[in-house]
């Protein structure tokens, strides 16, 4: 802040009146001292919860011995993170960098690259999906298939058009000779909490196939245990010939990851693509902490089990209730269709002590950590379903 009190800060983000500063486990307090449950999770990052133990210990550990070294050299520990990550999915390499934006961006560039370098065909195209949101580069941003995140940011590279989410023959008709891949998200998380339909995924992979097409699966939010398997993709039968990861994978501290096939390694050669900042020590560090304990501890197990509670509860609960339009999602990546704009609810809701994020204009998104306890469960859901069920009685006038 200034001297004047104004803050220095550019006004990118509508934050809430919340100024929080201390998190465990599955709660948080303001500088207040009010205590909230914590159903966002800092947006599908804490996958542990705040300041989980055995990440911190790792940490520290890292932290006395080395911080940063920059990809020139060997980084052992991402040797050990990328040796999990791939026998633990379908994948074969990984390159790793700082946020979902980057992995995106790096999954773009091999997909072309591919095409260009190795096949020799000269494509570039990637079909993405209206309503997808894949990050907030200049790449990113256009192949996100929502216009309010380019507007003011023209020109926009070519390169991607948008078919119909859960529709093949809206995809089918894009397929031209200048398509390299198609890049979905296996639930559309900002676009709304929308699962992919199994019967879309299964004909787009045989799509793909039939064009000699990559699979690109954007699992910055579903993976790394979110939807109650380690990967979404696993929920759907297939192998894409890549995919991405960000939030989850460091447990509250920032990493992506770019993963694909063996034969794509060929597209990405020295010096075709870097990142400063990209598997740093530390970085690595937290994440192998965080991804071999959800896998240790089974926690995408126990997110389907959890996820597949809260729905039923909430189904339970909200049943008859004139705001809610549906519940959907998969494991612990929930949604509520509002029939009106969920902010004023989301308002009401942290007033009330629990932390919810919306998704879209109408819809409130559910992400807390695989490790939430029960009764926190419990307690947040109580005071979601009251807030509904107060703010319907109150349109009703009962």
């Amino acid at each position: 802040m200034t001297e004047q009190g104004k803050s220095s800060l550019f006004p990118t983000y509508a934050r809430y009146p919340i100024t929080l500063v201390k998190g465990e486990g599955s709660r948080l307090w303001d500088d207040t001292g009010k205590e909230y449950i914590d159903m966002m999770s800092g947006i599908a990052v804490a996958a542990l919860g705040h300041a989980p133990q055995v990440v911190k210990e790792k940490l520290i550990e890292q932290l006395d011995q080395l911080w940063h070294v920059g990809n020139l050299f060997h980084i052992p520990n991402q040797e050990k993170l990328a040796g999990l990550l791939t026998d633990n999915s379908c994948a074969d390499a990984v390159f790793f960098c700082s946020t979902g934006a980057e992995a995106n961006e790096a999954a773009i560039k091999i997909a072309r690259r591919y095409s260009q370098k190795v096949l020799n065909n000269g494509r570039y195209e990637i079909i993405t999906f209206n309503m997808s949101f894949h990050g907030r580069t200049i790449a990113t941003l256009t192949a996100t298939g929502q216009d309010k995140v380019k507007e003011g940011f023209l020109p926009l590279p070519e390169g991607f058009v948008y078919a119909d989410y859960n529709d093949i023959e809206s995809v089918r008709n894009l397929v031209n000779d200048r398509t390299c891949a198609v890049m979905l998200e296996f639930v559309q998380g900002e676009g709304g909490v929308l699962p992919a339909d199994p019967t879309f995924v299964k004909q787009l992979a045989e799509l793909c196939k039939e064009h000699n097409l990559l699979l690109i699966a954007d699992e910055i939010q579903t993976g790394v245990g979110r939807t109650g398997k380690l990967f979404a993709y696993e929920h759907y039968g297939v192998e894409p010939d890549i995919f991405t990861l960000a939030k989850g994978l460091g447990g509250g501290f920032p990493i992506g990851a770019m993963l694909s096939k063996g034969y794509l390694a060929e597209a990405f050669s020295a010096g075709s693509h870097g990142s400063t900042f990209g598997g740093t020590p530390i970085a690595t560090a937290a994440a192998h902490a965080t991804l071999s304990t959800i896998i240790d501890n089974q926690l995408p197990e126990r997110a389907a089990e959890l996820g597949a509670y809260t729905v039923k509860t909430l189904e339970s609960k909200l049943a008859g209730n004139p705001l809610v339009k549906s519940i959907r999602g998969i494991g612990l990546l929930i949604g509520i269709e509002c029939t009106q704009p969920s902010a004023e609810i989301i308002s009401e809701i942290h007033k009330q002590g629990v932390l919810v994020i919306p998704a879209g204009p109408n819809v409130i998104r559910l992400v807390p950590a695989l490790t939430i306890p029960q009764e926190d469960l419990d307690q947040a859901l109580e005071v979601v379903c009251g807030v509904l069920s107060q703010k319907a009685s109150t349109i009703s006038g009962v």
